[in-house]
């Protein structure tokens, strides 16, 4: 199968981080992956939800959207509606699951880190991209507040990563992009710690059924991947806190 750019089916697109990417939140960071771009931006707040009132640990949550101008045909916002589709609703809370894993909650206190993804522009992979750029995002915004003492104990953990894989036209595949994903028989993110270990796997037959045999071999293909945008990810927080430091 050839596939646009020429990529083997082990290769995910060219990746980007920027970091900083905006002004006004704690951090922030915009990731291009082919022709996907997601923005992602860290604001935090002295208070968590109700159900954690007392229990002195944090919170990290996520919201999730497309602008309008990302897609071919417009996308309509939310708030057209007065309601978040499904979809969106079943992404910020994997977002936020994968990012929860990112942070020690005990070490925290009573602190909610809000977590915004905006796709700008959608061509497969938004999901992922907004976990390795909100992943980018927060361990940076977690060590700006530990230059400046807010925490006791550092409490990031490690960084988290995500990549897509599937089977198309019956080759397994890396980083799907939209024209693949739209064809594809069988559909995975994958999601991983800083430590090889699985965090979340979300699996679907969309045109076949798939075997553990395909799963594991899925898996497999997705280490590389995953591997190649953790060394990104980790050279995009340490060149990001460098800049920072030397401002402050």
């Amino acid at each position: 199968m050839k596939r646009k750019e020429n990529r083997q089916n082990d290769e995910i697109r060219e990746v980007k981080f920027i970091v900083d990417y905006l002004e006004h939140p704690l951090s922030s960071c915009l990731m291009e992956t082919g022709g996907t771009k997601v923005l992602c931006s860290v604001f935090h707040e002295n208070k968590v939800p109700a159900f954690l009132k007392g229990n002195g640990m944090g919170w990290i949550t996520a919201e999730y959207g497309m602008l309008p101008g990302s897609t071919t045909k417009r996308t309509v916002r939310e708030r057209t509606y007065g309601k978040i589709y499904g979809r969106n609703q079943e992404i910020q809370r994997l977002i936020g699951r994968a990012l929860r894993a990112m942070i020690d909650l005990k070490k925290v206190g009573e602190l909610t880190f809000y977590i915004d993804c905006d796709v700008i522009q959608a061509d497969g992979g938004t999901r992922t991209a907004s976990i390795n750029a909100g992943a980018v995002a927060l361990a940076l915004a977690v060590k700006k507040l530990m230059f400046k003492s807010f925490f006791i104990k550092n409490p990031l953990i490690q960084t988290v990563s995500a990549i897509s894989v599937g089977i198309v036209k019956g080759e397994k595949i890396i980083d799907l992009n939209f024209e693949e994903d739209s064809i594809a028989d069988i559909d995975m993110n994958i999601v991983e710690s800083g430590e090889d270990k699985i965090i979340e796997i979300q699996g679907t037959g969309e045109r076949d059924f798939f075997s553990l045999k395909d799963l594991n071999e899925l898996v497999l293909l997705s280490r590389k991947g995953i591997s190649e945008i953790r060394t990104l990810q980790n050279e995009a927080i340490e060149n990001g806190y460098e800049k920072f430091i030397k401002k402050s």
